[in-house]
């Protein structure tokens, strides 16, 4: 099968759980925005975002090492038995120490009076680092349809437990519904926001019991040489985990301390539902990633593997620049995915930025594969790095200044950064032959239809109409041509 196609595929099945199942998770943004204030939305937001690092350090980069020692080995089960036994030690650890120390951290964290919360996530976050590597693992066997199924599960036990809890609860007291006497036996107003991490813990629970029989299946062989092998390779992978989470998830916490107290949370509520209208982009990368990862890896050995890579990178600022330009030109349709108590003229200016920000992350992924395949995954921690310094001083910069309109600008500075710079070292290392003028040609093209449609406002059919443009564009410049030497290509 053409690889491209092969890659289209397995996206499109991956999809059913990451863009379809993710949507629906993102379906409560909504509900978040119309129950709870933008003080409570910023509770949430900053303690994911607490949370975003801690899952990094509990999986420390071996998601990555499975894959590419997976290839690498011939015990294939070993490399699967040796990593679960690494992470299933480290998540118990890591349980049993929050767990002991629960009212300390909640006091350092800010969430006085709210240990639970910590439990609950030191639960989800090393339940989810171990049903991590079974993930993985039905990745790189191929098994996209089980993987897609448990993954909506989780998602819809997610949802279903948020309703309950926000909706229908108080609805069922309030109304005294049949139902109102068992409601009233396990649901108290006084939990609030606590309903959102309950229903993640459900859910996470649940999933680790769904995936226990590829757990069970495990060899239980635990190789230290193998182990200490995946560690060198994992590590700086996981510095890197943790310096790109800096980059992603920083701002959110550097707005609650540098920002005036009387406004911090409820600035750090609307940013973060401003973070979310680009859910279309953040999904579409997210479910890239699921299958380019494995498929980079066995496209390596291919005679045409680096044109391949090429063609991916091309077809991929494609959809993501029409992912960009239709998000834009419908703003006041999207907009609507909030809350009123959300909206902010600030907007106009911080979702495009964010958008273009997460598009040249999307990108950064694609540049990614000369180190992972040359093994050279310490400038993975190098490039990351650099990105947090640029993510930390100008936040500092221009937080006090521009508000979260600087932490917008800041994120998009860092991303454009980290994907020149490992352009221009892929280039020494692992040249890969990029169509750059082609790509910054779709680049510019979306920036300048966007621009067209914010001061030369003619309308929705206008707007439409540059979108259409844009793809009629890509399409005439992309459709297949009948050449010599050449590979097929991704829509043909």
């Amino acid at each position: 099968m053409n690889p491209l196609k092969k890659l289209a595929g397995q996206t499109a099945i991956y999809g059913l759980s990451s863009i379809i199942g993710r949507l629906l998770n993102y379906l409560l943004v909504p509900l978040y925005t119309r129950y709870f204030t933008t003080s409570e939305y910023g509770e949430v937001t900053t303690l994911y975002a607490y949370v975003a690092f801690l899952v990094i350090i509990l999986t420390y980069g071996m998601e990555t090492a499975f894959f590419r020692f997976s290839q690498k080995e011939q015990d294939k089960k070993s490399v699967y038995s040796t990593t679960l036994i690494s992470l299933l030690i480290s998540s118990t650890i890591f349980i049993v120490l929050m767990f002991v120390n629960a009212d300390s951290v909640a006091i350092a964290l800010n969430f006085n009076g709210h240990p639970e919360y910590i439990q609950w996530f030191a639960l989800i976050i090393g339940l989810d680092a171990v049903s991590s590597i079974s993930f993985a693992k039905l990745r790189e066997q191929g098994k996209a349809a089980r993987f897609a199924l448990i993954r909506l599960l989780n998602i819809f036990i997610n949802i279903g437990l948020n309703l309950f809890f926000i909706i229908y609860c108080p609805f069922a007291i309030k109304n005294n519904l049949p139902s109102a006497e068992f409601v009233q036996s396990i649901y108290s107003d006084v939990i609030g926001i606590g309903y959102i991490f309950i229903a993640n813990l459900v859910s996470s629970v649940v999933t680790i019991l769904l995936l226990l029989p590829e757990m069970l299946s495990s060899s239980w062989r635990f190789k230290p040489q193998l182990w200490k092998k995946m560690m060198v390779f994992a590590l700086p992978l996981m510095v890197a985990g943790l310096a790109g989470i800096t980059n992603e998830t920083i701002d959110r916490i550097l707005l609650s301390h540098l920002l005036p107290s009387s406004i911090a949370t409820s600035e750090v509520g609307i940013y973060g539902a401003y973070y979310k209208l680009s859910i279309i982009m953040t999904l579409f990368i997210q479910t890239f990633r699921f299958a380019a990862e494995p498929f980079f890896f066995a496209q390596e050995k291919e005679l045409n593997a680096k044109k391949v890579y090429a063609d991916v990178m091309k077809y991929f600022t494609i959809i993501t620049s029409s992912i960009f330009l239709g998000v834009m030109i419908y703003y006041d349709l999207v907009q609507q995915f909030i809350g009123e108590e959300f909206h902010d003229s600030r907007g106009l200016v911080v979702v495009p930025v964010l958008l273009f920000a997460n598009l040249f992350l999307g990108i950064y992924y694609n540049l990614a594969v000369w180190f992972k395949l040359t093994e050279k995954t310490r400038f993975g921690a190098y490039l990351a790095l650099f990105g947090a310094v640029i993510t930390l001083a100008l936040n500092f910069a221009l937080i006090p200044i521009l508000g979260f309109e600087g932490s917008a600008w800041t994120t998009l500075l860092c991303y454009l950064s980290m994907t020149v710079a490992s352009y221009f070292l892929g280039k020494k290392y692992y040249p890969i032959p990029y169509d750059l003028k082609r790509i910054v040609l779709y680049l510019g093209t979306s920036l300048l239809l966007f621009s067209l449609s914010v001061y030369v406002d003619l309308g929705m059919s206008a707007n439409t109409l540059y979108l259409l443009i844009f793809i009629s564009v890509a399409y005439i410049l992309e459709r297949p041509k009948k050449r010599l030497n050449s590979t097929p290509e991704l829509f043909d």
